[in-house]
């Protein structure tokens, strides 16, 4: 029963050839990882990373020198060997903020498909979003849950951040289900 719990925040959906790799900063290193293993097997050329704003303690250190002006997710994605990867200028605060940024991006850039990748508690609630705000764009939008996620669904419950995860998440779906039904 505490799997099936676990594994109801989670999909990874099957992924084919697409325009572009979506990394939002959020899924962090696992993420970065994901992402360049995507593109060495040819799905995607390149990755644009969907930033956060910066914390004042960040714009401080950048100021002073301390650290660099790209981003450390989009620095670690060209570390791990990807060519193009461009910082999306939209910087967004929480995954309802990226459903509303990723249309309009997509439509100026004229994608027809990408795949977002994510964290693996994200992952159902990202593609609900996505599929509500996506809907009646010629985008196909694939999700792919990132191996590396520290969550993981089938031992969730022992550890404190995995149950803390689970919960926090969850209720953010059970809340996504209640406002959106159709989604």
């Amino acid at each position: 029963m505490l799997r099936a719990a676990g594994w109801t925040l989670v999909v990874s959906d099957p992924v084919e050839p697409a325009d572009v790799i979506v990394v939002p900063k959020w899924a962090g290193e696992a993420g970065a990882l994901e992402a360049a293993e995507l593109v060495r097997a040819g799905i995607a050329p390149r990755v644009a990373i969907l930033l956060r704003p910066p914390s004042a303690a960040t714009d401080q250190l950048a100021r002073r020198g301390l650290i660099a002006s790209e981003d450390w997710i989009t620095h670690l994605t060209r570390v791990l060997g990807v060519a193009s990867v461009e910082e999306i200028p939209s910087r967004v605060e929480g995954s309802e903020a990226e459903g509303e940024v990723l249309p309009e991006w997509c439509d100026r850039n004229q994608f027809r498909s990408i795949v977002v990748v994510t964290s693996a508690d994200h992952s159902r609630r990202v593609r609900r979003i996505l599929r509500r705000t996506m809907k009646g764009r010629p985008v196909k939008v694939m999700i792919r849950s990132a191996r590396y996620s520290e969550f993981d669904p089938d031992r969730w419950w022992q550890t404190r951040d995995g149950v803390r995860t689970e919960i926090e998440e969850l209720e953010k779906l059970m809340l996504d289900i209640l406002a959106h039904p159709l989604s």
